[in-house]
């Protein structure tokens, strides 16, 4: 019972970052967090917004992330979980994410990052 309160207190707050149902779930490119793609046009990315601005671009949506991805891992405590350093998602938010993202971010999101000083790396493990 004691682990089941844990549980439920951890994801009461985050929701809204579950992929609501398993269709059209889609992977933000530069941190692999899972969400349906209405999810991403309504509140963009929880972790990497303030750079790609997906928030009301359905476009932008599109482009940032992709349908294409291997596994899942809920991140519920990324700061006790050797999962989250292992997969780079330590300072993210607690969510579901992507073992590995198909495909990495167009060649024009890449250069505006690096203007924004940000460095990209692709979460294809297959690259």
């Amino acid at each position: 019972k004691q682990w089941y309160q844990r549980r439920v207190a951890i994801t009461a707050g985050n929701m809204d970052i579950v992929p609501k149902d398993l269709n059209n779930i889609r992977a933000c490119m530069m941190c692999s967090l899972l969400k349906n793609a209405d999810q991403f046009i309504l509140d963009g990315c929880d972790n990497c917004d303030q750079w790609l601005n997906m928030r009301s671009n359905r476009d932008r949506v599109m482009d940032c992330t992709s349908p294409n991805y291997e596994g899942m891992i809920a991140l519920t405590n990324p700061d006790e979980s050797w999962v989250a350093r292992w997969q780079r998602i330590r300072s993210f938010t607690r969510g579901m994410y992507a073992v590995s993202v198909m495909g990495k971010l167009p060649s024009y999101i890449q250069r505006e990052l690096e203007r924004q000083g940000i460095k990209y790396k692709s979460r294809d493990l297959g690259i």
